[in-house]
């Protein structure tokens, strides 16, 4: 699971994520909805261990991301909003590259690097180096190697960018699996409509703080308004609380 208690992140004078406190249990799909500059990214590398909180403490199943990072991150499995790869290998050489990372070898991992290849419909394309991509193809990509070692958490800044209609929807239909699988999942957004239909519970995040939390139809319903998604996180992103 995912733990962030009382963590704050300041730059010089500002403050991008302010006192947030989430508990994100195993198995659940959990979405970081907010507009532009409010904190999702910031958040989301204090998760990954990019980022050091300037108060507070962020845990991964337990174990402190800056206190024992590679206990941590072993658990962990991050696809920042941009996919980078290395332009002069092929698909196939990066996805080998991940697995040496990680110190795994064998039949069996030859076995799932072929799984992931087809389950990602990379098989057309993933000999090519990957300066040839497009950016849906380095998306999907990056999420294959991502799964290569197996993570208990899976963190996503905005996995849907750029991404063609079929390629989201396989990406909206793997994360709720690997979410019914145990996985707990983590992905950051802009767009209503996915985390409305892909998230367990939403956590709505302005100026560094959580505006709104609870599950699609807790957020809707929660001011007795009988406001769509769209109109409520318009409202409380207006400031208009009340």
């Amino acid at each position: 699971m995912i733990e962030l208690d009382h963590v704050t992140k300041k730059f010089g004078g500002k403050t991008a994520v302010d006192d947030l406190s989430l508990a994100i249990p195993k198995g659940e799909l959990f979405a970081f909805l907010g507009p532009n500059g409010a904190g999702k990214t910031t958040a989301i590398k204090m998760i990954a261990g990019l980022l050091r909180p300037t108060r507070g403490t962020v845990r991964i199943n337990g174990a402190d991301i800056n206190d024992q990072p590679l206990a941590a991150k072993r658990m962990l499995g991050y696809v920042p909003d941009q996919p980078y790869l290395y332009d002069k290998l092929s698909g196939r050489e990066f996805m080998r590259f991940i697995r040496d990372m990680y110190g795994m070898s064998g039949e069996a991992l030859e076995a799932e690097t072929t799984r992931l290849i087809d389950l990602f419909g990379m098989s057309g394309y993933v000999d090519e180096l990957t300066e040839t991509y497009s950016h849906g193809m380095k998306q999907r990509l990056v999420l294959a190697a991502t799964l290569l070692h197996q993570p208990a958490v899976l963190v996503l800044d905005e996995p849907m960018v750029g991404l063609d209609p079929q390629s989201m929807r396989l990406v909206k239909d793997l994360l709720r699996r690997l979410a019914q699988g145990g996985i707990t999942v983590l992905m950051s957004t802009h767009l209503l409509a996915v985390a409305e239909e892909c998230a367990d519970r939403i956590a709505i995040i302005n100026h560094g703080r959580v505006a709104a939390l609870g599950t699609p139809a807790e957020i809707r319903a929660r001011d007795g308004r009988g406001e769509t998604m769209e109109q409520f996180f318009l409202r409380i992103c207006a400031g208009d609380g009340g």
